[in-house]
């Protein structure tokens, strides 16, 4: 993003590095290792621990602007869309943060662990569960639109385009599912 990467590791840092010469600009220590994606919006990275916690960093300085505590492990990339922030945690349910604040604005629960990191497509939050369900959920409201139940956990992301999601489950097979 602009010139710089953002990348998460396992030795507890997210580095911001110049996409050309590779050189660090700057690490931001975290409690845990760093599985989930980094994401750059409007000045602030955002990214998920192995810590419980969600971060936005300052992405010029390295510092940080907020941390979100979640009830267990954060592998799924966040999505940032609308002024929020929306991921997935080990502890079964998928968050709503305000990307400026840090204040959680919804939870969703879900059956199982979410690794999948979710997607919005019109208005709609689509994610996967370890429960084996896909979920729509209203971004607005964190109300459930519909769900889907696929033959086995769900660890990838969604794709939405036009009226269809898509998602494959450790079931074997990938699905292609009316978004309405």
């Amino acid at each position: 993003s602009g010139g710089t990467v953002y990348v998460g590791c396992a030795d507890h840092y997210v580095y911001a590095l110049d996409a050309v010469s590779g050189e660090e600009i700057w690490r931001f220590g975290t409690g845990g290792k760093v599985d989930s994606s980094p994401v750059e919006v409007e000045g602030s990275v955002y990214v998920g621990g192995l810590d419980h916690s969600v971060y936005a960093i300052d992405a010029a300085t390295g510092g940080e602007r907020w941390r979100f505590e979640t009830g267990g492990r954060v592998r799924s990339s966040p999505e940032v869309w609308g002024g929020m922030v929306y991921v997935g945690g080990f502890d079964t349910h998928l968050y709503a943060i305000d990307a400026a604040t840090g204040q959680e604005k919804w939870r969703f629960k879900t059956g199982s662990r979410v690794d999948s990191s979710p997607v919005v497509a019109v208005e709609t939050l689509y994610v996967g569960s370890f429960d084996h369900n896909v979920y729509a959920i209203d971004t607005d409201t964190g109300d459930e639109k519909w769900s889907f139940e696929t033959g086995g956990e769900i660890l990838c992301s969604p794709a939405a385009s036009g009226d269809s999601v898509y998602i494959s489950s450790s079931d074997g097979y990938l699905y292609a599912l009316d978004a309405r």
